[in-house]
């Protein structure tokens, strides 16, 4: 097994909200609970949730590579998700975009050199109101993100990296 015992504890809890024969419902969850314990959705990630859950590995594929929340190659520390769709791009997402890669020194699937930050374009945040929208790891949404505003998040987040 890949995993800790924490994160199998976690999967358990999740298994425990459906029917024994809708094991399959879990994967999401499962996947993201291994995504936080890994870094990324590695093939023998894939395999050992399958075989926990149950499941063939292809469900469990499908899932993965469906989602772009779900990493299937290594990614840096930090993710940033910046909303490129039409809504955000008109009101400068893409800016928002342009001025990360140029901050950072990569393009979109890129990483950079220290392992620290990987961009990507993620899809609705359903925030359009508040563009330019971006999500760091999945999990912290950041709104009508200026110039300045990307800056300070930047210096943040590296500051956060380099006490850790």
């Amino acid at each position: 097994m890949l995993l800790s015992e924490q994160a199998y504890q976690k999967i358990d809890r999740e298994l425990a909200k459906f029917p024994a024969e809708q094991k399959q419902s879990a994967i999401m969850a499962s996947l993201g609970i291994a995504q936080v314990e890994t870094g990324w959705i590695s093939p023998e990630v894939i395999e050992d949730v399958a075989n926990y859950l149950g499941v063939p590995p292809i469900a469990v594929q499908e899932v993965a590579t469906f989602y772009n929340m779900f990493d299937t190659k290594p990614v840096g520390s930090i993710k940033i998700s910046v909303c490129t769709n039409l809504p955000c791009a008109l009101r400068d997402g893409e800016k928002a975009a342009d001025h990360l890669k140029r901050k950072l020194g990569i393009g979109f699937h890129e990483t950079t050199p220290d392992g620290m930050f990987t961009l990507i374009e993620g899809e609705c945040m359903g925030a359009c109101g508040d563009a330019p929208v971006l999500l760091v790891n999945n999990r912290h949404m950041c709104v009508r993100m200026s110039e300045e505003k990307l800056d300070a998040m930047i210096e943040e987040l590296k500051a956060q990296g380099e006490s850790a």
